[in-house]
């Protein structure tokens, strides 16, 4: 049996612990999954797209509530935490206005029948499994589109997120999603596991790290259950040319440091050409060294602390290595002398491919700076890891800078914004950043059988 604990990391007092599920409840939570799901998928899609808006409506209702427990949680700066919510209720919003729409029959050319027709019907109890760093909206982003689908959804957030997974879970059943079509659950790994292998389950959904995806993809590839990964990330920050190069630092920092640095598709290689290199690290490191770094619940503070004392440890350990191995720190590079799990924003430079540093994530407020001498040199290097999330392009040239996006090996390339997210926009990477996409339409496409039906006269 599992533990969720929430432990405050701007204090690192534990204040709650939550049981954890027990082995004996597995097997009737898929039951009771399956069962709920023999109902929901016959429940007209205009029902089900009304509850998705109740839920949209509760969300800004309880918005200040939904925001405090993550800020609690793992440590979200209040502004951000506000500012995550309301991305939730957007896409709950998003998929009630658009989701029926996207369910519509397509009719096809007969090709020699009376007719051919596709329909988009769900597949069955999908589990979702959920990281820490944004706790509504990536459960939004998977829940949204496969409630309005028809699929019933049993949700394992990460075990820092008891107190916000439980919120999800009341306002859902409070909007009317019936309790079994949508069940929290507080389970470990092996149970996890134990679920997938489970008959009654059709599909996985994980947002995590490289090691939880594999784990979670082998599982679901044993006894042949879809999965959709998306993982880590290090993002390329291109900067070709800029006539504001206070206004260009000013945001590669604010986009960093959002969220303490830690976000899968947060820019964390700057790769800048040698004649704005000097002048961008400058920039950065003055952006930097201004940041506001306190209690996140304070309007005033700008970054609050890594979730958790072993993610701070491991972000040190991480920039230690690094500069050992000979990269030069400019700024930061060590936990901040007091109590809880803050880290000093670091901007590191002069790695090199043989440090740790160049293939790693460094999921924290680690900017790492790069000087090219070409575009060639800057999308060869922004092409040389193993990930392929996002990545941006910075130039006065949009279309000079859209040739070199379409260069990059991402599922989502940006042209003078990095790591923008909205509703009706397809999340998700390539290589090891994953496989899949959510939101959007294609967000409705993973879980779903396009089901064709054929009719010919007897």
């Amino acid at each position: 049996m599992s533990t969720y604990v929430t432990a405050n990391p701007t204090t690192g007092v534990t204040e709650r612990d939550f049981p954890g599920l027990s082995d004996d409840e597995l097997g009737g939570i898929a039951e009771r999954s399956v069962t709920a799901y023999r109902a929901w998928r016959d429940t007209p899609p205009a029902e089900r797209a009304e509850a998705l808006a109740r839920t949209a409506e509760l969300y800004e209702k309880r918005a200040d509530e939904l925001a405090a427990t993550i800020t609690t949680e793992m440590g979200k700066p209040a502004k951000q935490a506000a500012g995550e919510v309301q991305l939730a209720a957007d896409i709950y919003r998003w998929y009630a206005e658009h989701g029926p729409d996207l369910l519509t029959t397509e009719t096809l050319d007969p090709q020699g029948a009376d007719s051919s027709i596709v329909q988009s019907v769900p597949i069955g109890p999908l589990v979702g499994v959920m990281p820490w760093n944004y706790p509504y909206y990536q459960v939004a982003r998977f829940v949204a589109p496969n409630l309005l689908i028809g699929n019933t959804i049993i949700l394992k957030h990460a075990s820092i997120c008891a107190a916000s997974s439980a919120l999800m879970a009341e306002i859902l059943h409070d909007a009317g999603v019936p309790e079994d079509a949508y069940v929290n659950v507080y389970a470990g790994s092996d149970q996890i596991a134990d679920l997938l292998a489970n008959p009654a389950i059709r599909g996985v959904s994980l947002t995590g790290s490289e090691a939880a995806g594999a784990a979670v993809a082998k599982v679901a590839a044993e006894n042949l259950k879809k999965s959709v990964l998306e993982l880590g990330g290090s993002d390329p920050f291109i900067l070709l040319d800029t006539d504001d190069m206070a206004r260009t630092t000013k945001v590669a920092a604010r986009a960093r440091l959002s969220n303490g640095g830690q976000a899968c598709n947060s820019p964390k290689r700057f790769i800048v050409l040698d004649e704005l290199y000097d002048d961008f690290v400058a920039g950065l490191v003055e952006n930097f060294e201004a940041t506001t770094v306190g209690d996140p619940s304070d309007p005033s503070s700008q970054m609050g602390p890594m979730s958790s004392i072993s993610a701070r440890d491991t972000i040190d350990e991480q920039v230690k290595t690094a500069v050992q191995q000979g990269a030069t720190l400019h700024t930061g590079g060590a936990p901040i002398d007091r109590d809880g799990a803050f880290f000093q924003p670091t901007v590191l430079s002069g790695i090199t491919s043989d440090m740790d540093a160049y293939a790693e994530e460094i999921f924290g407020p680690v900017a790492m700076v790069y000087k090219v001498s070409s575009v060639d040199e800057a999308v060869a290097l922004a092409n040389d890891v193993d990930f392929g999330l996002s990545g941006s392009v910075w130039s006065t040239d949009p279309e000079r800078a859209e040739q070199v996006a379409d260069r990059l090996e991402v599922g989502m390339a940006y042209v003078n914004e990095h790591g923008t997210t909205l509703p009706g926009l397809p999340f998700g990477g390539v290589k090891r950043s994953g496989y899949g996409r959510e939101l959007g339409r294609w967000g409705m496409g993973e879980f779903v059988n396009a089901r064709l039906r054929r009719t010919s006269r007897s």
